[in-house]
């Protein structure tokens, strides 16, 4: 990989607002627009992390409730697999509450922003640490082949790598490698993670992989699986959805540094746009990273019509990626 020298990508505003196009005077978003919509307040992050957890909540209590044996079996197992289904997804989507905080975009204190971004990381399996500081360099250099650390494994160019990576195996392997390289103090490889903050990351990494340990400790003590029923087992289940709507983003699109035309804006129902923290609006929120997440869509309307990938559903969109799985490659 080629390591470049960089400034990384904060949460503040961008110095000059991205124009409408090479060579245009005019800014996408004008600056007073841009400050109005850069105000972080508390109170859309407390809401949307309310609805998080009541998807997670309802989630486990339909899983593990011991239903009655009055009902029937079919229905018992329908309320049951409902229920994984809601546990897995609020898991897995944890990584876009993650990602938000990361940003320090979603309440107005940076301390509650990395308290929930550490959490959710835990529930979803990534280091809030180490991503922050991996996630800096995809928005510098998104979709740029050898900058872009999303881009450090080859996206699927083939029907069976396309349906590999939706089932989630490769992001497994990937993590419980990066884990365990973290668990050492190994970051070798890793630009983004520069000497100065190696320490504080290694850190946090033994901290979340020793609260696995104690949860896992503490299933077998009491003899109940429950770190596998309640967290393994979900997890996985949610991860194919993830995937899924992680490969809209910038899948297909270009390799330049244009990113009106390297990322997608992807149309989806409120539910699922609630759980992702309004992270289909990823044209918006890589062009303004300094944009809370519940401004997103007010941004949207200013920014669509110079928008490359804007208006398809997820379905349209991997619709496209199966007529043509090529088209996922890199050139």
């Amino acid at each position: 990989m080629r390591r470049p020298t960089a400034t990384f990508v904060t949460a503040s505003p961008p110095s000059a607002p991205p124009a409408a196009g090479p060579g245009a005077a005019e800014p996408l978003l004008s600056a007073p627009l841009l400050q109005r919509l850069n105000e972080r307040r508390d109170g859309p992050g407390w809401r949307r992390l309310t609805f998080h957890l009541a998807v997670l909540g309802l989630g486990a209590l339909l899983w593990g409730w011991p239903w009655p044996q009055a009902l029937p079996g079919a229905g018992s197992w329908a309320l049951r697999l409902t229920g994984l289904l809601l546990l897995g997804w609020g898991l897995a989507f944890g990584f876009c509450a993650m990602h938000e905080c990361g940003h320090r975009t979603a309440f107005a204190g940076k301390g509650l922003n990395d308290t929930v971004a550490w959490w959710a990381g835990l529930l979803s399996f990534y280091n809030a640490d180490y991503y922050r500081r991996y996630h800096q360099w995809h928005h510098r250099f998104t979709h740029q082949p050898g900058l872009d650390p999303e881009l450090e494994e080859a996206p699927p160019s083939t029907l069976a790598a396309y349906l590999l990576e939706l089932s989630g195996i490769p992001w497994w392997i990937g993590k419980l490698r990066g884990h365990t390289a973290g668990l050492r103090g190994d970051f070798g490889g890793r630009p983004y993670i520069p000497a100065e903050a190696a320490a504080a990351v290694t850190r946090s990494i033994r901290l979340q992989v020793a609260v696995y340990a104690a949860l896992l400790a503490a299933s077998f003590w009491q003899g109940n699986g429950a770190l596998f029923w309640y967290w393994l087992l979900p997890l996985a289940v949610g991860q194919p959805l993830l995937r899924f709507v992680l490969m809209a983003e910038h899948g297909g699109c270009s390799t330049d540094s244009n990113g009106l035309s390297n990322t997608r804006t992807t149309w989806t129902l409120p539910p699922l746009r609630w759980l992702m923290w309004e992270m289909p609006f990823h044209v918006e929120h890589h062009l303004y990273p300094s944009v809370p997440f519940h401004a997103l869509a007010e941004a949207h309307r200013h920014l669509a019509p110079h928008e490359v990938h804007t208006g398809q559903g997820y379905l349209s969109v991997h619709r496209d990626f199966l007529r043509d799985p090529a088209r996922l490659a890199l050139p």
